[in-house]
């Protein structure tokens, strides 16, 4: 029991930010350079991480440095978090509270927390601008995260996210509520400033947050990057997939699959899109899509009352 209810739902969620993370990473690759030499999309994430590892790690005058260490460390317990909230199956859940929705919405929120804690505590100007520019816009990605998930909150009559894949068994979210998905997915790319809203750590700071990074941490932060963004892919195929459904395969195969194609569509967004300005991004989310998440919640509770 222990085994099955605690012990293995939360290894399936560190293993899945560690493959995730290389997965990232080795997608990531073949979008941006397209090189059909599979060997070396597959090899160059190790050979960059093993470089990593044998380099010193940098520090800058002053920092704090127990909070420059820890943040890393923090965004990757998060993420690692995040998936263990995610339903395998109906039985094989990390972390099922009744409350377990609002939970990732707190890790969202601890995220922004965490990602100004990186910047601030590097006493470094560009890593400071890149804290701030991300607290600037944090704000506008919680809000529609929030109303996109009390809209998928609705027809379960539930919190907890097992409820929620529950009550698609007769029709995805995908479908009952189309701007939800497209919604969670520009939030995701902005909550893990990835792609076109990579504003924090973007080429015009110089990495921003992570510009003094180098060595081992530099590592760590990039990887817990990539864990959370399959930390939200995995959350997406939750919310809006289905879940675990599906015929013929197992449940967790159906999840695997279902949050793989979340992450190859948030990745292929981050290499097509360009990226926006700050102050574009902040009225992009303020005035299109704010609104647009007040419409997706109507509407989901339109359609929840139609269908009871």
């Amino acid at each position: 029991m222990i085994l099955d209810q605690l012990i293995l739902p939360w290894l399936l969620a560190w293993l899945m930010a560690g493959l995730g993370a290389y997965l990232v990473a080795v997608l990531d690759r073949w979008m941006a350079t397209g090189s059909t030499q599979a060997g070396s999309v597959w090899l160059a994430p190790l050979a960059s991480a093993a470089w990593l590892l044998t380099q010193q790690a940098t520090t800058t005058e002053a920092p704090d440095a127990g909070a420059w260490r820890l943040a890393p460390a923090l965004y990757l317990a998060l993420a690692a978090t995040g998936l263990a909230l995610v339903p395998w199956s109906p039985t094989l859940v990390g972390v099922d509270l009744a409350t377990s929705l609002v939970l990732w919405g707190s890790l969202e929120a601890l995220a922004t927390v965490v990602i100004f804690l990186h910047g601030w505590s590097a006493n470094s100007h560009l890593a400071l601008i890149g804290a701030y520019r991300y607290v600037a816009l944090g704000i506008s990605y919680l809000l529609v995260s929030m109303f996109v998930l009390i809209g998928v909150a609705l027809p379960a009559e539930s919190l907890r996210w097992t409820e929620v894949v529950a009550a698609q068994e007769s029709l995805w979210h995908v479908v009952s509520q189309p701007l939800g998905l497209p919604l969670f997915l520009v939030v995701g790319l902005g909550l893990t400033f990835w792609g076109p809203l990579d504003l924090a750590d973007s080429t015009d700071l110089s990495t921003g947050t992570a510009v003094e990074r180098s060595g081992p941490p530099r590592l760590v932060w990039a990887l817990a990057r990539a864990a959370m963004l399959v930390a939200f892919s995995a959350i997406a195929a939750t919310a809006f997939l289905g879940g675990w459904m599906g015929p013929w395969l197992p449940g967790p195969a159906w999840l695997l699959l279902k949050s793989l194609a979340v992450l190859v569509v948030l990745l292929w967004l981050g290499r097509r899109l360009p990226r926006l300005a700050p102050e574009r991004c902040l009225t992009l989310m303020w005035v299109v899509l704010l609104p647009l998440s007040f419409v997706d919640l109507i509407w989901a509770g339109a359609v929840a009352l139609w269908m009871a």
